[in-house]
């Protein structure tokens, strides 16, 4: 199984503090199944800055100290990248770490916001050769208010993950039925983790697909694993045509 959003790398952002955390979390991630992680830390959002460069050699110390341990994980880099307005500079600066250096990008709004710009900034991405992965959108106000706004996103050709823990319910009802809702529409093509340690934000991935092969069947399930293996190799992914969620009353998330 491969986790495509996770803060496994030491003293970076708010997840792994010392390579002690990132053991013990690499430990957790094999237990549940998983052999490859993609690292994400934070870039650009509010104190944490995480440039490409600094992501690859965090990344490579990892790997060799996850071997010297006999811990059988695999870490390749990515990055979580804060929308804003100079991305594609970013990018072309080589400031903008891809998943594994592929075409793929993770992009995360604030968690009560949309900007205005995202469309246009999409197109800007996709023009450079970069597809967004707009992560957790199920966690974000705005979207559960309108989520017609994911929808027209993914219609022009971005994609969307999931959190394991909010299709679980550990983020409460209301975003776990908005995440199956997402899942149903073809809103969500794939689920990661977005572990920041193993206590109260730890990998949940196996009881996210237990939940969405009950609701949805075999099939829902490997596609959205499968979904994750051609993200990190650079291929494309499984997608069918997204429809629309009809509108509900969605009490604010708080």
């Amino acid at each position: 199984m491969i986790d495509v959003h996770c803060h496994i790398l030491p003293g970076l952002d708010d997840g792994a503090q010392d390579l002690s955390d990132s053991i013990r979390m690499a430990k957790q991630a094999v237990e549940h199944g998983i052999d490859t992680i993609v690292a994400t830390p934070h870039h650009l959002n509010n104190q944490y800055e995480n440039p490409k460069q600094v992501i690859l050699n965090k990344v490579d110390e990892l790997n060799q100290i996850l071997q010297s341990e006999k811990i059988d994980l695999k870490i390749v880099p990515g990055q979580e990248v804060r929308i804003h307005g100079e991305m594609v500079e970013g990018f072309q600066k080589g400031e903008i770490q891809p998943v594994n250096g592929s075409k793929y990008v993770l992009v995360e709004f604030s968690s009560a916001h949309v900007p205005r710009y995202a469309d246009k900034l999409f197109y800007d991405l996709q023009v450079n050769g970069l597809i967004p992965i707009i992560v957790h959108p199920e966690r974000n106000q705005e979207i559960i208010e309108k989520p017609d706004l994911l929808y027209q996103f993914v219609k022009k050709g971005a994609l969307s993950q999931v959190t394991a823990a909010s299709l679980t319910g550990d983020f409460g009802k209301k975003i776990m039925q908005f995440s199956l809702k997402l899942v149903e529409a073809n809103l969500a093509h794939m689920v990661a983790s977005d572990a920041h340690n193993t206590t109260n934000r730890g990998f949940k991935m196996r009881d996210a697909f237990s939940v969405i092969e009950a609701k949805y069947g075999n099939e829902m399930m490997y596609v959205m694993q499968e979904n994750a293996a051609l993200i990190v190799e650079g291929l494309h992914v499984y997608k069918e045509v997204p429809e629309r969620i009809k509108k509900k009353k969605f009490f604010k998330i708080f």
